[in-house]
């Protein structure tokens, strides 16, 4: 392909995040079953997801800020499930804890990860919570080693899909717009952030595209060693 620096994400990309949320949440459970406990796992993370993402939306948007994600998104979940005296801090801080406990790789990502970088530059570009990306980094240290540029999106100010921090990263790579490929899943931070950026885009999309694809200049995959055919 030609290209000159590769990008990737790290959340539902390299690391299965949606594993470790499930894990965490059912532990969450397990620890507050007085709460939680007249739902399943599957519908506590639903009712999960129904707050926790449109906060991260109004979040990436400027909308509102990190303190309000965390605040609020086991104050609103509390209260949905009829337990708003609960202590949300304490709830929240619990959930954390154990959602590091169950960080992994995808299957086949760190492979493909390595194997890449053995052919091209490559890098890191991640948003969620500065200090729990870091925390990531440090408990995976091959992303930092083999990494020839990091960007945690919160600490430039910016969030993806703002053409902003594409272009952060960008300088930070030291390539041509046109040159970078990004290696993600989500299809509003990640494809059309990159695409709208000018970044080639390979999408990760495992669990299929709902109906989206991307641009002539990119591609979806679900299975890592396609991509690693592809780019070595």
């Amino acid at each position: 392909m030609d290209i000159s620096f590769v990008y990737f994400d790290i959340d539902d990309t390299l690391l299965d995040h949606t594993h470790a949320e499930r894990k965490a949440l059912s532990d969450l459970r397990g620890r507050y079953l007085e709460i939680f406990g007249t739902l399943s796992v599957d519908e506590l993370q639903e009712q999960y997801h129904a707050i926790n993402a449109p906060l991260w939306r109004q979040y990436a948007d400027g909308e509102i800020d990190k303190t309000t994600v965390q605040e609020q998104r086991f104050e609103r979940l509390l209260d949905a499930v009829g337990a708003p005296h609960a202590n949300a801090g304490l709830v929240g801080r619990y959930y954390m804890q154990r959602y590091a406990e169950h960080w992994r790789f995808i299957p086949g990502a760190r492979n493909a990860f390595e194997a890449i970088a053995e052919q091209w530059p490559v890098g890191v570009m991640t948003n969620g919570f500065a200090e729990v990306q870091a925390q990531k980094l440090d408990t995976f240290p091959v992303l930092k080693e083999r990494s020839d540029a990091i960007v945690i999106c919160e600490e430039t100010g910016t969030l993806k899909p703002s053409p902003r921090v594409f272009a952060h990263a960008t300088e930070k790579a030291k390539v041509e717009t046109e040159d970078v490929l990004y290696v993600g899943d989500s299809y509003r931070s990640d494809v059309e952030g990159a695409q709208t950026s000018g970044w080639r885009v390979a999408w990760f999309a495992p669990t299929g595209t709902n109906g989206h694809s991307t641009d002539d200049r990119g591609f979806v995959f679900e299975d890592w060693e396609v991509l690693v055919e592809r780019l070595t």
